[in-house]
């Protein structure tokens, strides 16, 4: 083993005991932050406070260069553009542009996905080409546009229509003839509808938290969190809810003030992120979003709240059982914990309804929010059963 000599010793010592003390200063500086600093450190002390603390820019930045897309037939687009008579914001990533398309209509309504995707889309991207859009009355396009220009216009068939119409843009502007359309929650509902109006524009419909009976979906994500409450013996919990029974009694729904008392407790007891007492695990993860800049995470859910106003209670009403025949591929993404949009109920609909091709995927560590819950097995589902469709169709490229 090779020894140092005599001055090298020297050198290494003093480089370690510099470290050591800056790094006990920033300790101390944070520990007594206004008081004298700990004897011995005072310089590197000083010289940590001065230093400028990690700021949420540099975080999306760095998160920005980490998801950069670089190979020489990727496409990275943020942009608005026309759809529906006003600007629409849409991101377009992905690393090849020969991949199958994906369309991915967010939930809400008016809960935006672009700002969370940095966490579980940097996989799909490999493999098709992802299409994210800011609906009418959403994200980046409600800041946009504003609350009087959009409110005459926020109905179910405006943002039907809005769909084909971002669905016919995407296909023309990528050059395909077909894509993917994966609609999540409130987008489920859009999705369904464009599989339906669209069939032959689709390499498939991939359903995540699927809208079928939405009235029975909310009386059992009332049951569900009652139980959860009983068992837990959460008072408070059980007050609240029995304040607001009857739920959605059969032939009339419920005001929105209960609909969120309901939504307050199931999340608590797991029904909306499994295992989990509320979805700020997914919501935070917004604030490191480097699509969206400091002003407009200030008001990112604006367009929620404005757009539950309009569409929530319509939405709550709807009932797509009767839906039992589909000419396009149907893929089902099911949370096994799913209390917000019932899986169960996705899951019996599934069974009856008739497509060229349909399957059931079970995620039983998720609830609604399925692609934050399980990212890995949601990307390996989408190359087991989507992206094989669009490679039968000679719309992806062959493996290297």
């Amino acid at each position: 083993m090779r020894s140092e000599r005599p001055s090298e010793r020297e050198k290494a010592a003093r480089v370690r005991r510099r470290d050591f003390l800056t790094s006990m200063a920033a300790v101390s500086a944070g520990c007594v932050a206004g008081s004298v600093p700990c004897a011995g450190v005072a310089g590197a002390t000083d010289a940590a406070t001065r230093a400028k603390p990690f700021s949420r820019h540099q975080a999306a930045n760095i998160i920005a260069n980490a998801r950069k897309v670089v190979t020489p037939n990727g496409i990275e687009r943020l942009e608005a553009i026309r759809i529906g008579g006003i600007e629409q914001w849409v991101s377009i990533r992905g690393t090849d542009k020969r991949n199958p398309v994906l369309l991915f209509l967010h939930g809400g309504p008016g809960y935006v996905s672009i700002p969370m995707s940095w966490w579980f889309t940097r996989g799909w991207e490999e493999y098709f080409t992802v299409v994210q859009w800011d609906q009418r009355g959403a994200g980046k396009t409600f800041l946009l546009n504003g609350r009087a220009a959009l409110a005459p216009t926020m109905s179910l068939d405006r943002m039907i229509a809005d769909a084909q119409e971002m669905v016919s843009w995407v296909a023309r502007e990528l050059g395909k003839q077909k894509i993917f359309v994966l609609g999540h929650s409130w987008g489920s509902y859009l999705g369904l509808e464009l599989a339906k109006r669209q069939a032959r524009s689709l390499h498939a419909y991939i359903g995540v938290g699927q809208i079928t009976n939405a009235p029975e979906s909310e009386r059992r994500g009332w049951r569900f969190a009652m139980e959860g409450a009983r068992r837990e013996g959460n008072g408070k919990a059980v007050r609240e809810l029995e304040a607001i029974a009857p739920y959605f009694p059969a032939g009339r729904s419920s005001p929105l003030k209960d609909l969120y008392v309901q939504r307050r407790w199931l999340e608590y007891y797991g029904g909306s992120m499994a295992y989990r007492h509320d979805s700020a695990a997914e919501g935070d993860l917004s604030k490191l979003s480097p699509d969206y800049s400091d002003a407009e995470l200030a008001h990112i859910w604006d367009g929620n709240d404005f757009s539950e106003h309009y569409l929530l209670r319509q939405v709550v009403g709807i009932d797509e059982s009767a839906t039992r025949q589909l000419d396009c591929p149907l893929i089902v993404c099911a949370g096994r914990h799913d209390f917000v949009v019932n899986s169960e109920l996705a899951a019996q609909w599934c069974a009856q309804v008739r497509a060229p091709h349909k399957q059931l995927v079970w995620f039983e560590n998720a609830g609604h929010l399925v692609m934050t819950d399980e990212p890995g097995k949601f990307l390996v589902s989408l190359l087991q059963h989507a992206r094989p469709i669009a490679e039968r169709a000679g719309d992806a490229p062959q493996p290297a």
